[in-house]
Formats: C-alpha cells, sequence, structure tokens
C-alpha cells in the first residue's frame, strides 16, 4: 500500500505512482528474466520499459539469433531462456538445430549455417552446429508478454528512466517519464538492466566506459533463399566476389550478413556495422540511424542485381533500436576480465554461465549503492572482457540470478550484498538454471582466489 504520495525534486514533486518489493529498469532479456525470476519466487514486481514492447535488443534490436549458450555437447545457459525459446518455438517463431546435428560436417554445416546457429568461436572446419536458435522478434515479444502476465508483474511501459532516488547511500526506487508525466516508483530493491547502466550511474555507482561497432539491423522480404544458398555452395568464386563487395558497401558486417528466419522468404542483416560511434549519444545514435539507412538503400540496390534469389528483395523494416554492444560498464565488487573470460575462469560465487564463461555474483554488485542488482551486458568488467561474453542468453541467466537474489535477501532480512551464495546456487539449479556452481568437465577451469 502507497504511504508516501509526493517525492521532493527541484522545480517540483513527483507523485508516487507505485511501491513494491523489486523494481526492475529495463525490459529486455535481461530485465524480462529479472522480473519473472523474482516474481515466480514470491515478491512483488514491477517492470519498467521505456520502449512500446518486451525485449530489448533481442526484439527491438532484432538481433535474432541466441547464441553462447552450449559449450560444444553441453547446454550452459537453461532456466529461463531455454524456458522462452520453448514458448516461441511452440508458437512456430523459432529454429533450434536438433542435438544429433551438433557436429561439425560439411552437409550439416550448409543446411543449417544461414540459420546462425553454429559455433563461430571454433577452429574446427566446419564449425559445428551448437545449440542456439534463430528466432522472430514478434514471437520474442510475444513469449515475454506471456511469461510476464502469468508471473503477476507489474508492467509499465512507455516509462523512461530519469533518475534514481538515493537516501544515504540506498537506492529507494526511480524516477521516470511517461506521457503521463514525472513519475516515482519505490522499491525495497532495485535491479538496473537497462543496457547502459542508466540507473546504476544515476545511483553513483563506479563506471567504466566502452566503445564498439553499433549498427542497425534490418530485414529484407521476398528472399529465395534456396536459390541464394545454391549460388553460395555451386559458385564459390563468383559469390566471393559479390559478397565482399556487399561487405565493402555496408561499411563492414559480420562472416554471413544475412541469415534465415522463421518466416519463409524473410532474412535478417546484422548490419551495417559502424564504429567510432558513443552508444549513449544522442547525436551518435542519430547519426547511425541515418547512415545506417543511407547503406541498407545502396544494399538492397546491390543484391537485387547480383545475387540469385535476391532479385525481389524488399526492405520489411530497420530495427526501432540501433544495435549497440558496450557503453557504461559497472566497476563492482569485481571486475570481470579478458582473462577470466579466455581461461573459462571459475569462481565458488558463480550465479550464470555463458559459453564457456563464468560470471560471479560480485560482478553484479555495485560497490557505492546498496539494495542494487546489476544484470546485462553493462555487468562489471573491463570492455576488453565485455565484447567477448555479453551475449543475450548469459544475460538472461544473470536477470535470472539478480531476480532470484532479490527474493532471497528479503526471505532472509538481510541486503543484497549478503545473500547466502550458496543458497542462491541451490535455488537457481532447482528451478532449472545453471548458476556454474558446477565447473564444466570439459573446461580448463582455474579456480579463482577470493
Amino acid at each position: 500500500m502507497t504511504t508516501a504520495t509526493m517525492i521532493d525534486e527541484p522545480g517540483g514533486k513527483v507523485p508516487v505512482v507505485a511501491e513494491t518489493d523489486l523494481v526492475v529498469v529495463g525490459g529486455g532479456p535481461a530485465g524480462i528474466s529479472a522480473a519473472v525470476a523474482g516474481a515466480r519466487n514470491g515478491l512483488n514486481v514491477l517492470l519498467l520499459e521505456r520502449y512500446a514492447y518486451l525485449g530489448g535488443l533481442a526484439s527491438g534490436g532484432m538481433v535474432l539469433v541466441l547464441d553462447d549458450m552450449s559449450n560444444g555437447p553441453e547446454m550452459t545457459v537453461r532456466g529461463i531462456c531455454a524456458e522462452l525459446i520453448d514458448r516461441m518455438t511452440t508458437m512456430g517463431l523459432c529454429v533450434t538445430p536438433p542435438e544429433k546435428d551438433w557436429i561439425s560436417d560439411t552437409a550439416k554445416f550448409q543446411q543449417w549455417a544461414r540459420w546462425g546457429v553454429y559455433d563461430f568461436h571454433s577452429h574446427q572446419k566446419p564449425q559445428p552446429i551448437c545449440y542456439a536458435s534463430a528466432f522472430d522478434p514478434d514471437g520474442f515479444k510475444r513469449a515475454s508478454n506471456d511469461m510476464i502476465a502469468e508471473a503477476g508483474v507489474n508492467l509499465r511501459l512507455h516509462s523512461w528512466f530519469s533518475r534514481a532516488i538515493v537516501e544515504d547511500g540506498t537506492i529507494k526506487g526511480v524516477i521516470c517519464e511517461s506521457k503521463s508525466g514525472r513519475q516515482a516508483v519505490l522499491g525495497k530493491t532495485v535491479i538496473d538492466a537497462t543496457g547502459d547502466l542508466d540507473v546504476a550511474a544515476s545511483a553513483g555507482a563506479a563506471f567504466s566506459r566502452g566503445s564498439f561497432i553499433v549498427t542497425t539491423v534490418f530485414r529484407l522480404g521476398g528472399i529465395d533463399t534456396e536459390a541464394a544458398e545454391r549460388f553460395e555452395y555451386q559458385e564459390p568464386e563468383a559469390f566471393a566476389v559479390v559478397d565482399r563487395e556487399a561487405k565493402r558497401i555496408m561499411g563492414g558486417s559480420w562472416e554471413r550478413w544475412w541469415l534465415k528466419t522463421p518466416l519463409p522468404g524473410i532474412v535478417w542483416c546484422n548490419c551495417p556495422h559502424m564504429g567510432g560511434l558513443d552508444g549513449i549519444s544522442v547525436e551518435d545514435l542519430t547519426h547511425a540511424d541515418f547512415r545506417g539507412r543511407e547503406r541498407i538503400a545502396e544494399l538492397v540496390a546491390y543484391v537485387r542485381e547480383k545475387i540469385p534469389g535476391f532479385e525481389n528483395a524488399f526492405v520489411v523494416d530497420v530495427a526501432p533500436q540501433v544495435g549497440v554492444r558496450t557503453s557504461r560498464l559497472l566497476e563492482g565488487e569485481y571486475v570481470m576480465t579478458k582473462e577470466d573470460v579466455a581461461n573459462r575462469r571459475h569462481f565458488r560465487d558463480s550465479v550464470a554461465r555463458g559459453r564457456d564463461y563464468y560470471y560471479p555474483y560480485r560482478s553484479l554488485l555495485p560497490k557505492e549503492v546498496k539494495q542494487m542488482l546489476v544484470a546485462g551486458r553493462h555487468y562489471s568488467s573491463t570492455a576488453a572482457a565485455q565484447r567477448i561474453s555479453r551475449e543475450i542468453p548469459p544475460c538472461m541467466a544473470m536477470g535470472e540470478a539478480a531476480g532470484v537474489a532479490a527474493a532471497l535477501a528479503m526471505k532472509a532480512g538481510v541486503t543484497v550484498d549478503r545473500v547466502d551464495v550458496a543458497e542462491l546456487q541451490r535455488v537457481l539449479r532447482a528451478q532449472g538454471a545453471d548458476p556454474g556452481d558446477r565447473p564444466a568437465a570439459n573446461a580448463n577451469v582455474q579456480i579463482a582466489a577470493e
């Protein structure tokens, strides 16, 4: 029940629209997982999202492959992420290769490569197919909506975070902007799942800055993918020439600039890449949108003429969110390094996993702000570490861990930095997640000194 009615702020007062156990700011993959996990574990949860939909860069940014969730034959990301994949699959809007195809084989590679579901880290040739999923962005939104509603989360879309409310070093809630004006939401715990560390930075947490390429992802329709794949594999020299020019037009892309989606004739293009831009600069983001569309138009004109199967290509849509990979990074209780990730370093307080790397609970905790957790690509790490450990599924695993941690803290009557991590690991595993408490048998594990 709301007891306070207004929050003092320079220039006026802000109405309190809700008081709750847990406030999650950011409805992307990490925020969805955090909110669902918290609610399923008994908390009253409110989720704030600035856009008109859930899913963040998975749906609004149209990053339409879920990867970095297996270590060879071993599934390393399970829990809420795997549940969401199952739900999208039931809708017919997600494609995952069967386990029997998780091998290095030329025929299997040609069958699955254009879905993006292969181990692009592997040095094997051909690269092995692995546990990964290609999905439709609206399927991600629908599955997320269902999970949030079933968990009883209080969802407030169209709510843009403005500033943190902090008293004596403890976060008490947040203020957001909306069509209804400025509004305050109070909570006993706050999870920053914004991707850019907006809440923690506003609250006074230490952070570093990183930058990497940004992308205006888009989809093309009218594509005969079978004809395009025949060209790729039956005329490799001609394909290489055309593919190289397409990538030049875009200014850079991943190895495969177009991939299949569950919708027939629709492909997605994780490009064009643009470097030297700041993901939290209004000017740079505006530039990326304009320049990206120019490159897309030039590319479409070229591929219609040069690539079999693309003769009737048309732009279906351009992602409403610019694909920002790195901006602010928390400097928390533990800062993960590139060596931690590359050497598959195991931590006793691991609460989430990626492909073959582990996230310690301390990497979710700001040092300066109490009752706050951070989950997502802005977790506590160096820029070099984050670049190779920021994929969507492990971010969802971080969110799930943060949501359960908030619930355990409230049940035990302790602050979130005092949660019993062994109990957190036990609960996560019991609920179907893999917290990484058991090092992978095939990993070169180094036990981290505390």
